[in-house]
C-alpha cells in the first residue's frame, strides 16, 4: 500500500516537473533574451579586442555597469592606439597611471545621449520632428558641476556654472546638471549648411576631415551596433572641451577682457539646492554660489545649453565670442571708451554692455561667414580671418576667436559715438535714442551732425526735469526766453525732436563737411540749414539776430560722417511763412516788393496771422518770388491786373484790384509759385516735376519742374517750357517748414 503510494507520488511529482518545464521553455522562448541581439556596449567592445585601454578607463571611471546594462548612447570610442598617443602625449604609461576623474572625464564626453548612426547624427531633434543635416553637436555625459572659484571680491567659493542665460532673473535650473556637447562634423551637414569644409580645417589645421569627425578625431569605424545604443570608434582621445568662459579664463593673453566681465558685468549668487547638496555628500559647510552673468548679455559664457528656446537648440547652434588680446583692448579703451572718462568706473554701464555685446553671437559665426552673421548688435564680425584672428576654438559652448583689433561697433565708431561717448552731450544722446539711433549708426551711409552741448540746450531754455514725469522719455522742460508758457514733457519732447532732427544732415555729397564756404543742406527732419564761413543758420534767425556760430576747429572725422561742436542750439521758427514774406517784401527797395504787394491784399492772406491760404502747420513747401522786374513782366503779359495807366512803357500795376476777375487772376499767380508738400534750396540734389498749389479746372494739380542738379544753381521750368533762374544772393530764406527764393523771371501755368 506505501509503495503504491510512493511510486503515485513520485508520477505526480514528475508530471508536475515536466509541465512547469515546458512552461518555462514557452516563456523563455517568447520572453527571453534573442540570441540574434546584440551584447551591450562594453561586451561589444570587449569582443573586439583592441579597445583594452578605452575598457579600462571605462572600469576605473564606474561606468562598466552602465555601459553593460540597459539604455540608449551613443559611443564615440577610441582605440587601443589612439589611446597610446594620448599616453604619450600625457607622458604616462597607460590607464593604471590616471585616476578615476580623469578617466571618467574621458569616458563621459565621449558619451553621447540616445543612439545616433552616422545619418542620424547630424539631424537636428526639435520640437517638430527632425530637421535632416543641421545639427553639429550632440549633449554628453560630461558636465563640471561644484568647482573651486574665485568671487568678485577676491575671495575662494564653492561655485557653479549657471545653465541657462539669465533672461528674466532665470539663470539656473535644478533638474539640468549643464551638460557639456561633443562637436561632430558631417559632410551631409557642411553640404546641407553651404559651409565649405575649409572651415573645420581652419579650427583644425593639424587634422583631416574624412567626412565624419569628431572635433579633431575622425571616425574610423561607424554604426557598429549594441544592444544599448551604437558605437563609432574614432581615432583620437578626446577629453572634454572648455566652455567660453573655462576657456577665456585659463589665458592670460585675454586677461584684460575677463575683467570687464569680472568686475562689472558677473555676480555669485548663492545657491541653497546645491549648498544642502554639497553639505549632503561632503559633510561639509561651504556654501556653493551660482556664476550669474548680466541678464543684458547676449549669452552666459559659461551655460552648456545655448538659449533653449527649444529643448535641444544647441544641437544646431552655439555661441560667438570674439576676444582681443590684452594690449589691443587696453588702446582702445584708453583712446575710445575712456576718451571723456578717467576711468572705467566712470561711464555709463550700458556703454560696456555695447561694447561686450558688440563682442558676442547667439550663433556660430563660421570661418567663412564672418560678412553674413550678425552679432548681438546686429553687425557681421568685422575682421579678416586670415590675418585678424591670432587664435580660433572650438569649445563645448561655442567658437572662440582671439583676435588683435577690436570689433568696431557702429554706436563706437558713427557719429553717434560722439554723443553716446560725452557726457556733456547727453541730451542729445536720449534725444537720438529716441528718433535716430537706428538710422545715423548705418555705416553704409554719410551724415553730418552738428554737436550741441547740454549747456547750449539749457541756454535755449530746455532742460532735463525727472520731476515732470515718471517715463523718463517725457523728462524734459522747456521755458521760453521771451518770458512765455513752460511746456513739458511730451510737448516738450515734440520740440526737441524737431530740433535734434535739424542737427542731423545726410550727406550724398560734400555738404556740410567743412563749414569753410557758403552753402544749404537739408537736415534729416526736411528743414534746411545754411553756414557762411563757419556761420550757421536755420529758420530761427528770420525771428532773431543771434548769429549761431560754429567752431570748424573742433569737427571730427567718423566711419560715417562729420560732426562740427557749434556753441548755440540752432532754433526753428514758429512764425507763419507770410510775415517772413512781409518782412522781405515791405522796404520799397526790396526785390521781393512787388510780389508782398500783390500778396498783402490778396484775399489768400491774412493780415493779422500771416497766414497763406492753403497752407497748413506742419507741411513742407518752397515760395518762388518774381523779382520786382519779373513781376513788371507778367503786368506787362496780362497775367497780372493793371490800373489801366502806363508809365515809362510799362503797364501799372493794380496791387489792390476789386474785380473779382483780377481778384482771381493774383491769387492763381501767387498759388502757382509755392510748391505744396515740398520744400527745396540749392543743395544740387533734388530734381523733378513738384505739384503747386494751383490746381487746374479738373482738379488735378498744375506743376514746375525743378532742375537742381549742382548746388547753388537751380532753374525752374513751368508748363509752358518757359524757365526762370533763383537768384542765389536773394534765396535760401528759411522759413517755417519753407524756403523762399527768389527768381529772374515768372512762372506761365496752363488750366
Amino acid at each position: 500500500m506505501c509503495r503504491k503510494l510512493v511510486t503515485g507520488s513520485l508520477i505526480a511529482m514528475l508530471l508536475i516537473t515536466g509541465i512547469t518545464a515546458c512552461r518555462k521553455e514557452a516563456w523563455d522562448e517568447y520572453y527571453g533574451r534573442p540570441d540574434t541581439l546584440e551584447s551591450p556596449i562594453y561586451q561589444v567592445l570587449q569582443s573586439k579586442g583592441n579597445f583594452t585601454h578605452l575598457l579600462a578607463a571605462i572600469d576605473k571611471a564606474g561606468y562598466k555597469n552602465t555601459l553593460s546594462g540597459a539604455g540608449y548612447w551613443t559611443l564615440f570610442a577610441p582605440h587601443d592606439s589612439a589611446f597610446q598617443v594620448y599616453f604619450k602625449e600625457a607622458g604616462i604609461a597607460g590607464v593604471a597611471q590616471m585616476d578615476s576623474i580623469t578617466c571618467q572625464k574621458i569616458v563621459t564626453y565621449c558619451l553621447v545621449f540616445n543612439s545616433f548612426k552616422k545619418d542620424r547624427v547630424d539631424d537636428y531633434q526639435s520640437n517638430a520632428g527632425w530637421v535632416p543635416n543641421t545639427a553639429f553637436k550632440r549633449r554628453t555625459a560630461n558636465y563640471k558641476g561644484i568647482y573651486d572659484g574665485t568671487n568678485t571680491a577676491g575671495a575662494p567659493v564653492k561655485a557653479i556654472s549657471s545653465n541657462r542665460n539669465n533672461l528674466g532673473g532665470i539663470f539656473w535650473v535644478e533638474a539640468d546638471n549643464n551638460n557639456k556637447h561633443l562637436p561632430i562634423f558631417t559632410d551631409t551637414f557642411f553640404n546641407a549648411r553651404a559651409i565649405p569644409t575649409a572651415d573645420y580645417s581652419y579650427f583644425y589645421p593639424a587634422a583631416s576631415f574624412r567626412g565624419f569627425n569628431v572635433a579633431d578625431g575622425s571616425v574610423v569605424m561607424q554604426d557598429i551596433p549594441a544592444e544599448n545604443g551604437v558605437i563609432h570608434v574614432i581615432n583620437k582621445v578626446i577629453t572634454p572641451l572648455a566652455s567660453i568662459d573655462e576657456y577665456l579664463s585659463s589665458k592670460p593673453d585675454y586677461s584684460e577682457f575677463k575683467k570687464l566681465f569680472d568686475k562689472y558685468l558677473v555676480n555669485y549668487v548663492l545657491n541653497p539646492v546645491m549648498t544642502q547638496r554639497y553639505k549632503n555628500l561632503t559633510g561639509k559647510s561651504d556654501d556653493v554660489y551660482t556664476k550669474v552673468y548680466n541678464g543684458l548679455l547676449a549669452f552666459s559664457p559659461n551655460n552648456e545649453n545655448y538659449l533653449k528656446v527649444q529643448d535641444n537648440d544647441a544641437q544646431r547652434d552655439g555661441y560667438t565670442l570674439f576676444v582681443p588680446k590684452n594690449d589691443v583692448l587696453l588702446n582702445y579703451i584708453q583712446n575710445v571708451l575712456l576718451e571723456h572718462y578717467q576711468n572705467l568706473d566712470q561711464i555709463p554701464v550700458n556703454i560696456l554692455y555695447d561694447f561686450i555685446n558688440a563682442h558676442m553671437w547667439q550663433s556660430s559665426v563660421w570661418p567663412s561667414k564672418f560678412n553674413n552673421t550678425f552679432s548681438y548688435l546686429g553687425e557681421p564680425a568685422r575682421f579678416n580671418a586670415s590675418t585678424d584672428i591670432i587664435d580660433k576654438q572650438v569649445l563645448s559652448n561655442g567658437f572662440f576667436y582671439g583676435t588683435n583689433k577690436v570689433q568696431e561697433a557702429n554706436v563706437f565708431s558713427t557719429v553717434y559715438s560722439k554723443v553716446y561717448l560725452d557726457p556733456k552731450y547727453s541730451y542729445m544722446n536720449r534725444l537720438l535714442d529716441q528718433d535716430l539711433k537706428a538710422t545715423i549708426t548705418n555705416p553704409n551711409q554719410q551724415y553730418v551732425m552738428l554737436m550741441v552741448s547740454n549747456q547750449a540746450w539749457n541756454d535755449a531754455g530746455y532742460f532735463a526735469d525727472a520731476t515732470v514725469d515718471n517715463n523718463q522719455n517725457f523728462q524734459w522742460r522747456f521755458i521760453p526766453k521771451n518770458g512765455g508758457a513752460q511746456v513739458v514733457g511730451s510737448s516738450a519732447l515734440v520740440r526737441m525732436l524737431r530740433l535734434i532732427n535739424q542737427l542731423v544732415i545726410p550727406a550724398p555729397s560734400n555738404n556740410l563737411k567743412t563749414l569753410t564756404g557758403s552753402g544749404v543742406a537739408q537736415s534729416i527732419g526736411g528743414e534746411y540749414v545754411r553756414w557762411d564761413n563757419n556761420q550757421l543758420y536755420t529758420s530761427g534767425n528770420m525771428d532773431s539776430t543771434v548769429i549761431f556760430v560754429a567752431n570748424s576747429s573742433a569737427s571730427k572725422t567718423t566711419a560715417n560722417g562729420v560732426v562740427h561742436y557749434i556753441d548755440k542750439l540752432l532754433t526753428y521758427t514758429e512764425t507763419n511763412i507770410g510775415l517772413h514774406i512781409a518782412k522781405l517784401g515791405t522796404p520799397t527797395t526790396s526785390p521781393f516788393n512787388s510780389f508782398w504787394r500783390f500778396m498783402q491784399n490778396s484775399p489768400l492772406y491774412n493780415r493779422t496771422t500771416g497766414e497763406i491760404n492753403g497752407i497748413a502747420a506742419g507741411v513742407f513747401y518752397s515760395v518762388f518770388i518774381p523779382n520786382n522786374a519779373a513781376i513788371q513782366k507778367a503786368v506787362n503779359d496780362g497775367l497780372l491786373p493793371t490800373t489801366g495807366a502806363t508809365s515809362g512803357g510799362n503797364k501799372v500795376p493794380n496791387f489792390a484790384p476789386t474785380a473779382a476777375l483780377d481778384i482771381e487772376r493774383v491769387s492763381r499767380f501767387i498759388q502757382y509759385h509755392i510748391l505744396n508738400k515740398k520744400a527745396v534750396a540749392t543743395d544740387g540734389n533734388e530734381s523733378g516735376s513738384y505739384e503747386t498749389l494751383l490746381r487746374k479746372n479738373n482738379g488735378d494739380p498744375t506743376t514746375i519742374f525743378v532742375s537742381n542738379s549742382a548746388p547753388n544753381v537751380m532753374r525752374l521750368t513751368d508748363m509752358n517750357n518757359e524757365y526762370g533762374n533763383v537768384i542765389l544772393a536773394n534765396s535760401n530764406y528759411l522759413s517755417n517748414r519753407c524756403v523762399i527764393h527768389l527768381i529772374d523771371n515768372y512762372l506761365k501755368f496752363n488750366l
